[in-house]
Parts: structure tokens; C-alpha cells; sequence
């Protein structure tokens, strides 16, 4: 970021739209907007109450859940998709669709299907993350140069040693990529699911503060989730830059 031909540290924006959200809070112009600091002192008083830590605990284990599920199922299935035309043929309109539409509207049929338990939870947390999982391990695939499988086969790899020994590790920056977006795109999945099938963790407490207009835990509550994506994003874009090595050899 720059200012007046000065480049500032990274973080500078984040610091300068803070003091704007104090300024506004300070001035009182709206009740749904509290100063910052009155927001970090709430904080600092709800996060070591129970209620708290069980709505942390519940959304963390509903998300890891969901996110291991869109990584566990989307990547290989990307993978396949890569690498054989009719699987693709088959299953790309699909993946198309459901990475488009608006898939709030699926949870009231995942409410028939799973009930209103934590496995609705985490099928709609799973639901928002793989789809862009699978469509990046896709394109990962579709840009390995062929000469490195042929090679594989040359010497003697069976399908499996291909599909993690050459599939895997070269498509590896394009996967990093999606599984980031997934992570962001599955916490919209478990608040939502939260929220609508039901209400607990974070959810419960965005109901429960948002009812009774508690501004400043509403959005203390807000900043912790949106801090702790921010964090895994960044973690995996870090990861991600580690191995962008890997394109450049697949060109080779």
C-alpha cells in the first residue's frame, strides 16, 4: 500500500480502517456500529466464558469436519477429472452448477435428508468448500506437461503410483489454491448451517446477540470468526508460495 509516493507495511490498511470504525463508533452515528475498542473489551470479556468456548468448540469441529470431508473427496475426484476426458465430460456440468448456485437454498432438503443435527452441519460445510477443491485440482491437472506421465509409464508406474507420485505433486500449487478458497468459502458453509439447521455454536450466538441487539458481542463475535479465516488463508497462501516451484517445472 502507498501514500503520498511512501510505501507503507502491509497491515497499514487494516490499522487505517480500524481508526475509521473507532471514529464512527465514537461519534454514535448508528447504534449497529459501536467503537472498536468497546468491541475488543467485550471481546476480552465473553472469550473465557463457557458459552463462548462451547459455540467456539462446536464451530471448530463442525468446520474441520466439513473441510476434511471437501479435501478428502474433492481432490482426487479433481484429479480424475484432470486426467480422463469422460469422467470429466460427465461430471464438470455438475461441478459447474453447483459452484454457482446459491446453495443456501439446498439446506432446507439437507434438513429432510440429515435431520437437524451436526451431520447437516457438516454435509453444508463440506458442500461450499469442494466444489471450487475440485474444479482447481482440475486445472492443476490439465497443465502437467504430458511428457512426465509417459515418462512414469515408461519406466513402469502403475496407475496409482501416477496419480500421487506425478498427478498430485504437480498439480500441488492449483490444489493449495483451492483448498484456501474451500477454507473460506466453508466458513460461510458452517454459520450458515448454524444459523439455519441449527442453532449453535457461532450461530446461536449471532442469534442470540443480533435478537436482543448486543452490538459489541455481535461483533466481537464476528471478528473472531472473520479473524480466524483470515489466518488459515494466509497460513495456506504461505504454503502455496512454498511450492510455486512445482509450476515452473511442470513447463520443463
Amino acid at each position: 500500500m502507498k501514500l503520498f509516493g511512501y510505501e507503507l507495511p502491509q497491515m497499514s490498511s487494516l490499522i487505517l480502517w480500524g481508526l475509521l470504525w473507532e471514529i464512527v463508533g465514537r461519534l454514535q452515528i448508528t447504534f449497529f456500529i459501536p467503537a472498536l475498542s468497546d468491541i475488543f473489551v467485550t471481546l476480552l470479556e465473553i472469550s473465557t466464558t463457557k458459552v463462548f468456548l462451547t459455540a467456539l468448540s462446536d464451530t471448530g469441529y463442525a468446520f474441520l469436519l466439513g473441510t476434511v470431508s471437501a479435501i478428502v473427496i474433492g481432490i482426487p475426484l479433481g484429479i480424475l477429472m484432470g486426467k480422463n476426458r469422460l469422467v470429466d465430460e460427465l461430471l464438470l456440468p455438475w461441478v459447474n452448477m453447483f459452484l454457482s448456485a446459491p446453495l443456501t437454498a439446498l439446506v432446507p432438503v439437507l434438513m429432510v435428508l440429515f435431520g437437524f443435527g451436526l451431520q447437516a452441519i457438516v454435509i453444508t460445510t463440506a458442500l461450499f468448500a469442494i466444489w471450487i477443491i475440485v474444479l482447481n485440482a482440475r486445472a492443476g491437472v490439465m497443465q502437467i506437461n504430458r511428457s512426465l506421465v509417459e515418462m512414469a509409464h515408461s519406466f513402469g508406474a502403475t496407475p496409482k503410483d501416477a496419480f500421487f507420485k506425478i498427478y498430485f505433486w504437480a498439480a500441488l500449487p492449483e490444489i493449495l489454491g483451492g483448498v484456501r478458497i474451500g477454507f473460506i468459502r466453508a466458513v460461510k458453509g458452517v454459520i450458515i448451517g448454524q444459523l439455519l439447521i441449527s442453532i449453535v455454536g457461532f450461530g446461536a450466538l449471532f442469534e442470540l446477540y443480533s435478537s436482543n441487539f448486543l452490538m459489541k458481542h455481535f461483533w466481537a463475535v464476528l471478528i473472531v470468526l472473520f479473524s480466524l479465516a483470515f489466518i488459515l488463508a494466509e497460513i495456506l497462501a504461505y504454503l502455496e508460495k512454498r511450492v510455486s516451484y512445482y509450476a515452473s517445472r511442470r513447463a520443463a
